[in-house]
């Protein structure tokens, strides 16, 4: 897929870090980008970025708050009636949360906008996805995925709620996530892929108590990459004809990597598909 030109690429958590620069890196490559954004100011300013720095004119956006499962649903349609194609998704959309909070649905913060919102969007976007075949999905996760565990009888951590232990368990189960969905879809043209992007100087920290940001100080931030930096795996995973057919993996640096432990569990991954059809009301 390495010539994007006419491709309806769509893109979650656009406006700021990361999934700004693949956003300019796709759109420059030709891709029809549709930019999510939670907030309408700041998504028309993005949008306008993107459209300045990569030349093109097909760049377009959406807005969602992916917290809230009625503003998935409704993105879904939205997208549904501009679009009758959909080439590539790439969920990056991320958050953390200081102290344990519950969205509108009750569902713990971290893991209904870094888990359920990918679960919930793909699986409502799939129809697209497989009328576009060969479609990739992307899915941003992270190295902490290796901390990460998972319980369903605690799933929330309404028992010592932490905020890296809630952000763990949810980059975990993107990964778990993306090797289901990829058994799911096995043979139907659609591959997905997870990936870590690297120690990335974003904003997503910026919430977090003082005590646990990893950008402390300016000598940590020019230590970690740049959003650019870590956009590059995204874009590979997007684009390369190396990937071609690939599928259930995960990514660091553009090369596959054993992913952790649990990630690798079937069973489990089953059980989170089985529980996350739950929660957004999908049959399982």
């Amino acid at each position: 897929m390495a010539n994007l030109a006419g491709k309806t690429v769509l893109i979650s958590g656009a406006t700021s870090g990361i999934g700004l620069e693949v956003s300019i890196e796709l759109a420059r490559m030709g891709a029809r980008l549709v930019m999510i954004g939670r907030d309408q100011s700041k998504t028309a300013q993005k949008l306008e970025e993107v459209r300045k720095r990569s030349g093109s004119s097909t760049v377009e956006s959406l807005l969602c708050d992916f917290s809230s499962q009625a503003q998935i649903r409704r993105l879904s349609d939205e997208f549904h009636a501009r679009y009758d194609r959909l080439h590539v998704l790439v969920n990056n959309a991320g958050a953390v949360f200081a102290n344990r909070t519950l969205t509108e649905d009750g569902i713990e913060s971290t893991f209904a906008v870094n888990h359920l919102a990918y679960f919930l969007l793909t699986n409502l976007l799939l129809d697209l996805l497989l009328k576009s075949a060969p479609a990739r999905v992307v899915n941003v996760a992270s190295a902490a995925s290796y901390r990460g565990t998972m319980s369903f009888e605690d799933p929330g951590f309404e028992r010592g709620y932490q905020i890296m232990r809630a952000y763990s368990r949810s980059k975990l189960a993107n990964i778990l996530f993306t090797r289901e969905l990829a058994h799911r879809l096995a043979g139907t043209g659609v591959t997905v892929n997870s990936l870590h992007p690297g120690a990335v100087a974003s904003n997503i920290w910026n919430g977090a108590p003082r005590w646990i940001r990893p950008v402390l100080t300016p000598l940590t931030r020019l230590l970690m990459l740049t959003p650019a930096e870590g956009a590059q795996t995204v874009v590979y995973l997007v684009t390369s004809p190396e990937v071609e057919g690939k599928t259930g993996l995960y990514f660091e640096k553009n090369e596959p990597k054993r992913p952790p432990r649990l990630a690798r569990d079937e069973p489990l991954s089953k059980q989170l598909w089985e529980y996350s059809a739950k929660l957004v009301n999908l049959p399982a």
